[in-house]
């Protein structure tokens, strides 16, 4: 374990021995009004444009101007199978096999698509558990999806809650409604890591208990992929989906990924959407043929890819290759260690780190509870030249992302925050 010290030429010693700060120049730094570089510490919300975005995006201009429709299939990266190229380093970094990998939509569209296939319930198994602090979208995406099966969603939806008085969500207490209401629980969909305490489950045990009781189970990865070691295949989780414009950096808005585990990689028999994009490749401009479904992640395709946002994509992911998630791992753990260090050694009784303690419970994110909510604190440091997020009702969260945030920006956030509380 490295024992921290404070100071700035600890930082900066700590900067010089990182192996990934090159890839800092990667990116494009926000700056204030001075022209003066920010430190941007919002990550989780979204990723930094990668320097390499534009000429990614600009070849596909390129090919669509000089070539047309046959760009399709005589661009320099062919359109047609353009989501080909994004599934090997994709499914590395959420540790998947390709076949169980696939971008296409975006986040909540997934997982309805996922729920159509996945949630089937019965007169006698039909609620979904979800945890209690769940990113807004997903509770309203499961409650839609009860009423659409004629379930109240007050009755069909369970909530897996943090005792009293806590923040972090207890598997003993997961285990206990399990017990309870497995055999009526049809579906379990968690947050992998939840955006506000950015507390990372164990995706492999939920899976577990949950399968144990006969639920199917998925994971909204969104504050996961590409910040944590997610390894879906080896979770054994049902499916998953996560957005790319956080940690993966592919600008707002961008498509989705999606996981479904290989054991359902040639079940026809479960029910979906189709479109002419899950038709059997080799013969899907035929048009005449009885439909054909393609087998495992691809299957659930439903319209032909949207190409400019997947060269955003693959302009991130191009980067991800090069650095490697375990190595991006690695400097994760030091980077926020590092941080909830500095926050500790500030002694203050105004603000509170909510966020696992354990490294291997959290990514890069802390969330910092503010004593009487005050959001004053936020704004202040936002005018500073922080650039975190504040979540209702009192949490400034920031993640020092390991791509392109320094050390010496976790030393200078602090710093700030100690001019401010002392002020």
């Amino acid at each position: 374990m490295t024992h921290f010290k404070t100071g700035i030429e600890f930082a900066k010693q700590l900067d010089k021995t990182d192996v990934l700060s090159d890839f800092r120049n990667q990116f494009h730094i926000p700056k204030n009004h001075h022209g003066d570089p920010l430190i941007y510490m919002c990550g989780n919300s979204l990723g930094l444009q990668p320097k390499s975005t534009q000429s990614y995006i600009n070849q596909e201009l390129e090919d669509w101007a000089n070539l047309g429709v046959e760009g399709h299939t005589q661009a320099k990266n062919p359109w047609l199978n353009y989501h080909e190229y994004l599934t090997g380093s994709m499914a590395q970094i959420v540790g998947a096999k390709p076949i169980e990998v696939v971008v296409m939509n975006t986040l909540t569209v997934n997982l309805h698509l996922m729920m159509v296939s996945f949630y089937k319930p019965t007169k006698s198994r039909y609620k979904i558990l979800i945890e209690a602090d769940a990113f807004p979208s997903d509770k309203y995406a499961v409650e839609s999806q009860l009423r659409h099966h004629g379930i109240n969603e007050k009755e069909g939806l369970i909530l897996w809650h943090p005792p009293k008085g806590e923040n972090l969500a207890k598997y003993e207490d997961l285990e206990q409604i399990l017990k309870q209401e497995g055999n009526q629980i049809a579906l379990i969909m968690i947050g992998a890591v939840n955006y506000y305490t950015g507390q990372f489950f164990d995706l492999k045990h939920i899976t577990q208990l949950g399968h144990k009781y006969g639920c199917v189970v998925g994971f909204d990865c969104a504050h996961g992929a590409g910040n944590v070691a997610l390894n879906l295949h080896e979770s054994g989780a049902d499916f998953a989906t996560w957005c790319t414009y956080k940690y993966l950096n592919s600008g707002p808005g961008s498509l989705s990924g999606c996981f479904v585990h290989e054991r359902h990689a040639y079940n026809k028999e479960l029910n979906r959407f189709t479109g002419w994009w899950s038709h059997n490749k080799n013969t899907r401009f035929k048009m005449r043929d009885d439909f054909d479904l393609m087998p495992g992640a691809e299957g659930w395709q439903l319209s032909n890819p949207p190409i400019l946002s997947m060269a955003a994509i693959k302009a991130s992911l191009d980067i991800f290759e090069a650095a490697t998630m375990p190595k991006l791992i690695e400097k994760s753990k030091l980077l926020t260690g590092y941080f909830e260090f500095l926050l500790h050694e500030l002694r203050s009784d105004r603000i509170h780190i909510i966020t696992p303690t354990n490294p291997d419970e959290r990514g890069c994110q802390l969330s910092i509870q503010v004593k009487n909510a005050d959001k004053s604190l936020f704004n202040q440091l936002t005018e500073a030249g922080v650039i975190a997020d504040w979540r209702e009702p009192d949490v400034i969260r920031c993640a020092p992302t390991p791509l392109y945030n320094q050390f010496l920006d976790v030393y200078n956030t602090v710093n700030i925050l100690k001019s401010l509380l002392n002020d």
